[in-house]
């Protein structure tokens, strides 16, 4: 068979799934701006139109690729202090029944607190810059990677724990080499998540400090939004930043996908 001829169908599918996945959005976009021009030429609700002239500002000024680019290194830092500190606890709770039981209950008291809720003590104790916005970012972040790395460290397979054992293999290596290894899905599905809540957390804590600081403090795409509904109400922008918000939110979460398939292909 002529490998050109069987690619053929193949490709055509994936324009036909591609075609799908926009047709939806194209039609809600199009009964959206349809909607936005029977209304006043003054009147302030956002349209599509409208939206794509202050992206279009927004990008040439510079102003949301920066406010962006620093809400993405908060959250940047933030996951990272909480992965760490997430998984090494988490390992030391699944590996040793002393460790879960005395961190178990402290972790599961404050795991349904909202981050959000902490905003204020964060603000008294850190002020209304980068380190309110990275102790939100890692409380946020930190409680779906212990959880999911203890559940992962449960699975591993006890088997595998003793003959190392038995083989005389020293448990800080036991530890590094198989444990660590066994539950790294369960890690990173944590990590995938973690991200997620963090970059949600980012916008909210940065829209809160906005609101504190009156549109002061420690900008990020979050305070952008907050300076356009405040000060210019300028609702066209305020959707340029939530479809930015969204669009990194799903890039991000491919990225994660991308890593865990190269990192664990053994799975497959």
């Amino acid at each position: 068979m002529n490998p050109t001829l069987a690619a053929v169908p193949g490709e055509a599918s994936r324009w036909r799934r591609g075609a799908r996945s926009v047709a939806l959005p194209l039609v809600l976009l199009l009964l959206w701006q349809a909607w936005a021009s029977t209304l006043p030429a003054d009147s302030p609700a956002p349209a599509p139109l409208r939206v794509a002239r202050a992206a279009v500002e927004l990008v040439a000024t510079g102003n949301l690729l920066q406010a962006t680019a620093q809400s993405l290194g908060r959250v940047a830092l933030g996951f990272a202090g909480a992965l760490v500190v997430g998984v090494v606890l988490g390992l030391l709770m699944g590996s040793s029944r002393a460790v879960r039981e005395n961190l178990d209950p402290i972790i599961e008291s404050f795991r349904p607190i909202a981050p959000m809720a902490l905003l204020p003590v964060a603000i008294l104790w850190f002020g209304t810059g980068t380190p309110t916005a990275l102790a939100i970012v890692g409380y946020a972040a930190f409680f779906p990677v212990v959880v999911n790395t203890v559940y992962g460290v449960s699975r591993v397979d006890r088997k595998l724990v003793l003959a190392s054992l038995t083989m005389g293999v020293p448990r800080p290596t036991i530890l590094l080499r198989v444990i660590l290894p066994g539950a790294a899905p369960s890690i990173l599905l944590g990590a995938r998540l973690a991200m997620g809540v963090a970059w949600t957390a980012i916008i909210a804590a940065e829209l809160a400090v906005g609101a504190k600081s009156g549109g002061g403090g420690s900008g990020g795409i979050g305070q952008m939004m907050f300076v356009f509904y405040a000060y210019n109400i300028d609702l066209n922008a305020i959707v340029v930043c939530m479809v930015m918000v969204g669009v990194v939110a799903l890039l991000i979460d491919r990225v994660f996908r991308a890593a865990e398939a190269r990192l664990l292909r053994w799975r497959t």
